[in-house]
């Protein structure tokens, strides 16, 4: 009886298979956004509304500060060094920022809101030390404005 050869640290389970790492990264992501909405409320923002999603595209949060919607894109780590937190914002690129536009279009669109209200997006980075129960929190306001076709509606 001959034991498998082990996999190389950088190559994914096959397509299909069992994967461990599925469910983590659904329940570290779950994990982060809840944080994400305490650090909101704890500031004033009324939430709104969590993964708002459609065929094309999810919004992480929604809150109100003042008359303005917030859209917030939390984006979390398991490293509280600096560089990692600043990487981990910087993974909000154009391609991603042009998708939550387009959410937050369609998103308004079925309310009727499109046009009417201040949008504004966020990105918050949520970083979980491995020692610590709290996390650091570094929230980015205005992090980016509204991209592509629909950047004259948001």
């Amino acid at each position: 009886m001959s034991a498998a050869a082990p996999r190389p640290e950088n190559e994914k389970p096959p397509a299909g298979g069992f994967s461990r790492w599925r469910w983590w990264k659904r329940w570290f992501g779950r994990r982060s956004e809840r944080a994400a909405a305490r650090f909101l409320r704890q500031r004033g923002f009324r939430l709104l509304a969590a993964n708002v999603s459609d065929a094309a595209g999810e919004l992480d949060l929604l809150a109100l500060e003042g008359e303005t919607l917030v859209v917030v894109e939390v984006r979390s780590t398991s490293s509280d060094r600096p560089d990692a937190i600043e990487q981990t914002a910087a993974s909000v690129d154009l391609r991603k920022q042009r998708k939550i536009t387009e959410a937050t279009s369609r998103f308004l669109a079925r309310r009727r809101l499109l046009g009417r209200i201040a949008v504004r997006y966020d990105v918050l980075v949520i970083a979980w030390p491995i020692h610590a129960r709290e996390p650091t929190v570094r929230h980015i306001p205005h992090a980016f404005e509204s991209t592509g076709r629909f950047q004259f509606f948001t």
